[in-house]
């Protein structure tokens, strides 16, 4: 259950729906008006075309930078945030055309007029996307606090009978905290030799409680580009936690919010390949430092992985790939395949053109020769997603032919976080039931 949080302050009120960006929407448009207009007859018939021009080229440069050279996204940009990019920069040139024929106050007020059409085109791109929910997700300000400090003492393990669930069995003890903790952590590839970026720590407020609860381990993962971080600040994972744990006594799974790039733009592809053993890292260094470093449940009916677009496809390679390690998964918003823009590109890059090596590795070429009867999965995708639905819905098919217990969830939206946030916020049920945590 989600629960209503009131807005404690300006950096907690909406950037993507309510009074914000309604204002942002008012003061931009008077502001695109106010420097559009001019009584100088030289702005009309001269400056303010060649300004219309330069934006329109600018725009359409910064389209083919982005979807034909540097390739950042899996998929093109949507016309609708190319339209918002194009009046951000409609803005600036205007801007930069008016200064001249404007005295000191006027240039000023010109400024400000600038500034908000750029605000304008940058709010429409984030309510697209809605990445940055609120200007604290967007000043990515998070409590964090000592792994050390965060779990304590090594404590006894609660036991759970054979075919009982672990709420069962479980009772809170008195003075059990609100809320679990959130730590950065440096899992290194001992194994692997990949070199991450700090994973993050959930526990949840039953880790602290003696005797300790065997709780599952959830793996998340961002897309590309993008960090750990963004689970925390976009994706809002602990207070999304804390609501699943205060529903449950304080249960809820241990979440390790890890890294399978490296950097935000690089792409490995989450496979042993020449760009890196990510599939090792995922597999086997981040179980062993969790061994190590935590107390959870074993086995892999108690593991999943999960994450959003590039990550959703790493979590269905996984679960294909390293089946011992990962028995259930949640794929959200994934790809059919991994890939780095055509099977060519993807294939000359990881494997030196040798396709036997890819289709051993590639999930759909996987699930059509092995069966899968013992992994849950589940795959979410946004009815306004042009792109990925269409895979998840191939994925999914092929996933049911190979024996697994599949699902599939459409959930309101495009690719953004308006479907990846709740789609495991929905999820964390049907993911608490399928790793022993409840019934």
């Amino acid at each position: 259950m989600e629960r209503v949080r009131l807005a404690a302050g300006p950096l907690d009120w909406s950037l993507v729906d309510g009074a914000v960006p309604l204002v942002v929407q008012v003061l931009g448009a008077l502001a695109l008006a106010a420097l559009l207009f001019s009584r100088d007859r030289r702005w009309w018939t001269r400056l303010l075309p060649i300004g219309v021009v330069v934006a329109a080229l600018l725009t359409l440069l910064v389209k083919l930078t982005v979807d034909d050279w540097w390739q950042p996204f899996p998929d093109k940009l949507p016309s609708d945030v190319v339209v918002w990019i194009g009046v951000a920069i409609l803005g600036v040139c205007l801007l930069l055309f008016r200064m001249p024929t404007l005295r000191w106050r006027g240039r000023l007020g010109a400024l400000v007029a600038g500034l908000l059409v750029v605000v304008l085109g940058l709010s429409e791109v984030n309510i697209h996307y809605d990445n940055y929910p609120t200007a604290r997700t967007m000043l990515g300000t998070q409590d964090t606090v000592s792994l050390k400090d965060a779990t304590g003492k090594k404590a006894a393990l609660l036991g759970v009978p054979k075919g009982k669930a672990l709420s069962e069995v479980w009772q809170a003890p008195a003075g059990l905290p609100a809320k679990g903790t959130v730590s950065t952590a440096s899992i290194p590839g001992t194994k692997s030799g990949f070199k991450a970026r700090d994973a993050y720590v959930y526990l949840p407020p039953a880790y602290r409680a003696s005797p300790r609860p065997p709780l599952p381990v959830l793996v998340l993962m961002a897309g590309q580009p993008g960090a750990p971080q963004d689970w925390i600040t976009s994706g809002q994972l602990p207070d999304m936690m804390d609501d699943f744990a205060a529903d449950h006594a304080g249960l809820a799974p241990i979440v390790l919010v890890v890294d399978p790039l490296g950097s935000s733009f690089d792409n490995p592809l989450c496979m042993d390949s020449r760009l890196g053993k990510v599939q090792t890292y995922l597999a086997d260094d981040v179980p062993a430092w969790a061994a190590a470093h935590l107390q959870t449940a074993e086995g892999r009916t108690h593991w999943a992985v999960s994450g959003l677009s590039n990550g959703g496809t790493c979590a269905l390679q996984l679960a294909v790939n390293a089946p011992r390690r990962y028995g259930v998964f949640l794929d959200i918003s994934g790809q059919d395949e991994p890939t780095l823009g055509s099977r060519k590109q993807t294939v000359d890059a990881a494997f030196g053109g040798d396709e036997a090596a890819f289709e051993k590795v590639n999930p759909m070429d996987v699930m059509a020769r092995e069966k899968f009867p013992d992994t849950a999965g589940m795959f979410v995708a946004g009815t306004d997603d042009s792109t990925y639905r269409p895979q998840a819905h191939k994925v999914y098919e092929a996933a049911k032919k190979a024996g697994m217990r599949a699902g599939l969830v459409e959930l309101p939206g495009g690719h953004s976080w308006q479907v990846w946030r709740p789609g495991l916020r929905k999820q964390l049920p049907w993911l608490a039931s399928r790793l022993g945590l409840t019934p």
